[in-house]
């Protein structure tokens, strides 16, 4: 049965302090089966309260998104601090008790300018997650020059066994979407081991509207995403990742659990 998680990420930014442990409250009302943790470089300060406060809350961990940063240091030709950086959250994740990393392999302004570079630089990052037994995944984050699709065809030709996070936002972002359900694409989609549920309002690489979005807020086709995740036979996992805190910092489980629930329906 296909579980579905809420990535710490939803409710933990920059008007609540990131603070970890505003979780203790917060996750015995929530209706997921985990969290998914998303690691800032704020809480490398603090590793000790974040670990420990994460290791005591009512809900397991299954999935851990990298520090986002990781790809665009491998990107400036920073990559023994990636490399460093990146085993210092395989140890945290494995401590956490996560099977699964999420990697952006590209990312911020450089984006995937040097993307050959990147990819030929994923098998020392996947080296060290075997290491601490951690299955990486690689998402199709947004691109500034090529796009995802283009991105995950050549890194299935370089790595025939890498595993992909597929983002619904992040796809609708390029118009690529519908490029996951063409037949040309099946070994991409069979490659799916985790999948991040958010919509998208917004034109073709319409950066003023890359926002998080709750499902229905969008302009995203859920049904159809999800009889396909039902036609190839998915097994793997979700994690809702749509922001649910206000400006002033407060959390909304209500929203939280509204797009659990979605999710849920539309896998029966």
């Amino acid at each position: 049965m296909n579980k579905v998680f809420i990535s710490t990420g939803t409710m933990l930014g920059r008007p609540n302090g990131r603070d970890v442990a505003l979780l203790k409250d917060v996750c015995p009302l929530l209706e997921c089966d985990g969290l998914e943790i998303m690691m800032y470089d704020s809480w490398h300060d603090s590793i000790d309260k974040v670990r420990s406060t994460i290791k005591s809350l009512s809900l397991p961990v299954y999935s851990f998104h990298v520090e986002k940063q990781i790809g665009e240091l491998i990107s400036h030709d920073r990559l023994d601090y990636a490399l460093e950086l990146f085993e210092l959250n395989c140890k945290l994740a494995k401590e956490l008790g996560a099977k699964i990393l999420i990697l952006h392999l590209w990312n911020g302004i450089i984006s995937d300018k040097n993307i050959s570079y990147n990819i030929k630089c994923f098998k020392y990052l996947r080296q060290i997650a075997e290491r601490y037994e951690l299955e990486l995944t690689v998402e199709n984050v947004v691109c500034n020059q090529l796009d995802p699709m283009t991105h995950f065809r050549t890194l299935i030709n370089t790595y025939p066994d890498i595993c992909f996070t597929f983002d619904t936002k992040m796809a609708e972002f390029h118009k690529q979407l519908d490029e996951i359900y063409k037949s040309e694409n099946y070994d991409i989609a069979k490659s799916i081991r985790h999948m991040h549920i958010n919509d998208y309002m917004g034109t073709y690489k319409d950066w003023s509207n890359l926002r998080v979005l709750h499902i229905g807020k969008g302009e995203i086709d859920f049904c159809k995403f999800f009889s396909f995740v039902k036609k190839i036979g998915y097994t793997g996992s979700f994690t809702l990742e749509a922001t649910s805190f206000d400006q002033n910092g407060i959390i909304n489980t209500q929203s939280l659990n509204e797009s659990v629930r979605k999710i849920k329906s539309l896998l029966k």
